[in-house]
């Protein structure tokens, strides 16, 4: 793994602190993380690097597809569950402003929740680019600075998780930052995990049969609680 500064240090200590005491907990089911590969469309075969990878829920639903799998965190804690349930995944712990995987060697790429928590986010957008095939397919899942929760809760009560690095941007702010770096953006669409709670609570327990095609809802896309990017090399 690269060197980390003192404040990656913090980051990195944060969630191993936070995957040790409450593990699964901490993320999604499994399901919801079925429809960022299904906007990315995989064939059998095709090599997948999920960055930021955690406990490898992504990766889970990327050997459903038959694909080659890659993740990368910075947790020690996450890197080893993540050999526990996918020994066959290629999994390492590293930085993701230096990714330890060669240049062009990637057919998808996801970064889901965590950009937003990288301490030079053009160095880590570079490094992916760098990975990525001249074909590659990127995923990002970011949060929204415009959301009321975001204003009025996190930064405007100062609950924001410092420790985590926990941040945010406007879409527009979003969208500037992938063309500026080289990506050309093919879809937005909203979070849907709000829309798959909802249903299963009311649907006694499941998830609704087509949560993984994004809808539009209520809401306007500038307002959603978080954005999901499906983006490509220029």
């Amino acid at each position: 793994m690269s060197e980390v500064t003192a404040e990656q240090e913090r980051i990195k200590n944060w969630f191993e602190n936070t995957y040790q005491k409450r593990g699964n907990l901490y993320l999604r089911p499994k399901a919801a993380y079925e429809i960022f590969l299904h906007l990315l469309k995989p064939q059998k075969g095709q090599n997948l690097l999920d960055v930021a990878c955690g406990l490898g829920r992504l990766l889970e639903v990327g050997k459903q597809y038959d694909l080659n799998l890659h993740g990368v965190d910075i947790s020690e804690n996450a890197i080893k569950a993540v050999g526990e349930i996918l020994p066959e995944a290629v999994a390492k712990v590293g930085n993701a402003e230096a990714l330890p995987f060669d240049d062009n060697s990637m057919d998808m790429i996801t970064c889901l929740g965590s950009l937003e928590r990288i301490i030079n986010l053009e160095n880590a957008l570079k490094e992916q680019l760098r990975v990525g095939k001249s074909t590659a397919k990127y995923c990002y899942m970011v949060r929204n600075s415009n959301r009321a929760t975001w204003k009025l809760v996190k930064n405007g009560m100062g609950l924001k998780n410092e420790a985590g690095h926990q941040g945010a941007k406007t879409l527009e702010e979003w969208s500037d930052i992938f063309r500026k770096v080289g990506f050309e953006i093919e879809q937005v669409v909203s979070d849907q995990w709000g829309r798959m709670r909802i249903w299963r609570y009311l649907g006694l327990g499941i998830f609704h049969p087509d949560y993984k095609t994004p809808k539009k809802g209520f809401v306007p896309l500038e307002n959603a609680y978080e954005f999901i990017f499906v983006l490509r090399k220029k």
